[in-house]
């Protein structure tokens, strides 16, 4: 079950990026290709959801490698669960309302900020080994979206171009974006508690059951 269940949830996540690349890539050759490119991937949905496509991939095609490893670890899932769940938040809360996307573009859309984050949260919490965690976990969890945060900062200085208006210095200036900056840190943290906590707690169940 786990594994057919993977398989069919990183084909959907592997097409769903190559759908989305697909649409921002018409019309576009050169140098202008190259840099849209680049942009593509300074989005913090899609860095998640190719974490996401690789974490449903990896443990099941290549599982005795170090990737496979790698993101077969408890502790890594669950930091990807609290990235893909966060994208999805921020999306309809703060970014939904800013447009409308039709057809193809609707469907990836869905797909990424809708689809993938669901999947994957049922992935994290059917066949993820529970118990493992702790509160200690977090703070490397967040070495992620503030490496994240640092480089769309150091890149925006360059080009005035960021990925997100909350993070658009040039309108909001510095001082509200690293406050913007500093409130998304502490959502990071606090949901990573919250999933330690319904690790502890779920753990604990699946251990009385099998007394």
């Amino acid at each position: 079950m786990q594994r057919l269940y993977r398989i069919a949830a990183a084909a959907l996540g592997w097409f769903t990026l190559a759908l989305q690349y697909y649409l921002t890539m018409q019309g576009k050759s050169g140098a202008e290709a190259v840099e849209e490119t680049i942009r593509f991937f300074g989005f913090f949905t899609i860095l998640s959801n190719i974490l996401v496509a690789l974490a449903l991939a990896l443990p099941w095609l290549a599982p005795g490698s170090g990737l496979g490893r790698f993101f077969s670890q408890a502790t890594v899932r669950t930091a990807i669960a609290s990235y893909i769940i966060i994208v999805a938040i921020i999306y309809h809360y703060l970014l939904r309302q800013l447009w409308n996307p039709e057809g193809l573009q609707f469907l990836a859309d869905t797909l990424e900020h809708d689809v993938m984050p669901a999947l994957y949260l049922i992935d994290w919490l059917a066949f993820v080994p529970k118990g493992t965690l702790t509160p200690k976990s977090v703070p490397a969890w967040l070495a992620f979206p503030v490496a994240y945060a640092a480089y769309q900062l150091i890149q925006g200085a360059g080009s005035d171009d960021y990925p997100y208006p909350f993070l658009d210095v040039g309108k909001l200036g510095y001082d509200r974006v690293l406050i913007n900056m500093a409130g998304l840190i502490v959502v990071f943290a606090g949901l990573g508690l919250i999933l330690v906590a319904i690790d502890y707690g779920l753990g604990r169940g699946r251990r009385q059951e099998a007394r």
